[in-house]
């Protein structure tokens, strides 16, 4: 059983993050749901502790009791770090360092192998500030299943759909072996 953090970001492909969550939990592992500000307004932490059986954290300062901090603690036992969906706004955080919310606090401080699942507009994808953080990304060892094509939440059509579902399980098991 390994132990999943799964990053949700503000982006109408949240809701998918619930069938993620629900089918690696399924399939034996933990997952905890991070959700930021975004997310939370897009899918609930109730629908998120139910179908992954966890605590959902929301909030860098809610800690739990105890000595250490709960991004911390996450961050240390977390054996994957799973983005999906990740914003644009969430992939320029991470290349530049950003810790102002639990998600982004744990993406710094952890160790373990991060996956990213982008979904955006497809302008916003094919940005050249987007590219750009997804290949530093890249070379700093993080593994992304790209979006796909199809038409999209804002009415256009092209790139930037989350990847199904069913792929970015496969994609974290594999890495998780």
């Amino acid at each position: 059983m390994a132990n999943i953090v799964l990053g949700i970001t503000g982006s109408i492909a949240a809701y998918k993050a619930a069938d993620i969550a629900s089918q690696l939990t399924k399939a034996g592992h933990q997952v905890t749901c991070v959700l930021s500000k975004g997310a939370v307004e897009f899918v609930t932490p109730l629908t998120l502790a139910t179908l992954s059986r966890r605590p959902v954290i929301t909030d860098l300062f809610a800690e739990k009791e105890g000595w250490q901090p709960g991004h911390i603690q996450l961050a240390d036992e977390a054996d994957l770090l799973l983005i999906a969906p990740a914003s644009a706004n969430v992939l320029a955080a991470l290349v530049h360092g950003f810790a102002n919310d639990a998600l982004t606090a744990i993406a710094l401080a952890t160790r373990a192998p991060i996956l990213i699942a982008p979904a955006m507009n497809g302008k916003m994808w094919l940005h050249p500030a987007t590219l750009r953080n997804v290949e530093m990304l890249k070379s700093w060892g993080a593994q992304f299943v790209d979006p796909a094509e199809g038409l999209l939440a804002c009415g256009y059509e092209g790139v930037g759909r989350l990847a199904p579902v069913e792929e970015i399980v496969a994609k974290a098991l594999a890495v998780l072996r």
